[in-house]
């Protein structure tokens, strides 16, 4: 079938030779070389590969994170944000609902996805091994809201640190 010129789409640029795609196309993001310099809870190791400062993204935040052995958070959301973490190695806890009465795990493989308002609490099922995953946000934005409920895991008194809440919200 002979190539057929669309008449609403004009395409008398050539993009090949749009030079801003160069340096603001595809990017590559090396691992030894995300950025440590983001909100940080005890026990969690985040760092980012993907947002608006590093590069440009208006609707996505991805990264690393690192959940020491028996490491917990408390309970929060993220408010209208999805996330989805996959797990890299180890072997990861959820517990979510009003008083985090769901549970479930994952291992190396897995993907998990956190909708929007969930309570929930993340986990490092093992004593022993760090919880290495890859997480990502629908939005570029920090959201974390504590929240003050009587976890079924109560965690090491752990506050999310963030933009929104520097020195650990409640």
């Amino acid at each position: 079938m002979a190539h057929e010129h669309h008449p609403h789409a004009p395409h008398d640029h050539d993009h090949h030779a749009d030079p801003a795609w160069k340096h603001d196309g595809v990017r590559v993001i090396p691992g030894n070389q995300l950025d440590g310099n983001v909100p940080s809870t005890p026990g969690m190791d985040r760092k980012a590969a993907i947002n608006f400062a590093r590069v440009g993204a208006q609707k996505l935040w991805a990264g690393t994170v690192t959940i020491h052995p028996d490491a917990k958070t408390g309970a929060h959301h993220h408010g209208p944000l999805e996330s989805v973490i996959y797990v890299v190695r180890g072997r990861a806890r959820m517990r979510w609902g009003e008083q985090l009465e769901f549970t479930a795990e994952a291992g190396p493989g897995d993907f998990i996805y956190v909708p929007p308002y969930v309570p929930h609490q993340e986990i490092n099922a093992s004593p022993t091994e760090a919880l290495e995953c890859v997480l990502c946000r629908s939005d570029g934005q920090a959201v974390a809201v504590n929240l003050d409920i009587e976890p079924v895991e109560k965690p090491d008194q752990v506050l999310w640190v963030d933009p929104t809440h520097p020195t650990g919200g409640v």
